[in-house]
């Protein structure tokens, strides 16, 4: 079935009705061309999942029934949140649309000294709007149970390891730390912050200037910025979910 994001605010838990507006319900009923009495499968953003019978239809709207309520079960254990340095243009939408079909929880861009991509306040905004829409799109094409937030980009030096259980740092210079040996160290934990540098790599200012975070090697290869994340969140959760 079809499988479509609603916001809390337009369901009516105590009538078992939802509705759908603007560019999904017009995608519903011109370009899927579904009826009344068709199922789909609706999403709350909240990891809770309804199958939904549409009773009413036009371009503008489409309203449900609701029927069956299931937790949703394509949401990891753990919730990784990716600190993604600004990489060149372009590059940001593929690392989004990937890393949230692969589990990702959360993206934070980061500036950085070697950013080659410098964020004014005035684009600030259209670009997360933008990097939100692709989110929003991975996330209804792979099934996920929420919509990674992606958040407004954060200087390198205002990081907190401290607001997660595990901080990692994918670090190019690292040659003892492996991924596999810092996970099976902090096995249980929950929640996971994890840094990928930019083209130029991160300042060995920038890896020490996080105080709690463990730096890691990704073997004897190196990655390009873009590949990095995915190959990470990749390994972490075939490492933690088997």
């Amino acid at each position: 079935m079809h499988r479509f994001f609603v916001d809390r605010n337009n369901i009516d838990y105590s009538k078992r009705t939802a509705f759908i507006e603007g560019e999904d319900a017009k995608h519903i009923s011109r370009v899927l061309r579904l009826r009344e009495n068709d199922n789909v499968v609706l999403c709350d953003g909240c990891e809770s999942e309804y199958t939904a019978a549409i009773f009413k239809i036009n371009q503008r709207r489409v309203d449900l029934r609701l029927s069956d309520e299931k937790k949703t079960e394509t949401e990891p254990g753990l919730r990784i949140t990716l600190y993604q340095c600004l990489p060149k243009a372009g590059k940001m939408e593929l690392i989004i649309q990937k890393c949230v079909e692969l589990g990702v929880y959360e993206i934070v861009p980061v500036i950085s000294n070697r950013c080659v991509v410098k964020v004014s306040d005035d684009d600030v905004r259209g670009r997360v709007g933008r990097w939100q829409r692709v989110a929003l799109e991975a996330a209804k094409q792979s099934g996920r149970g929420i919509i990674p937030k992606v958040k407004e980009p954060v200087e390198i030096g205002r990081i907190s390891a401290g607001r997660h259980a595990l901080f990692l740092i994918a670090d190019e210079e690292e040659r003892s730390a492996t991924l596999k040996s810092v996970l099976r160290a902090n096995k249980g934990i929950l929640d996971l912050g994890l840094l990928i540098g930019p083209e130029g790599g991160l300042e060995r200012a920038e890896v020490s200037g996080i105080p709690g975070a463990f730096p890691f090697t990704l073997g004897r290869r190196i990655l390009r910025t873009e590949t990095a994340g995915m190959a990470v969140i990749a390994m972490i959760l075939f490492e933690t979910e088997g």
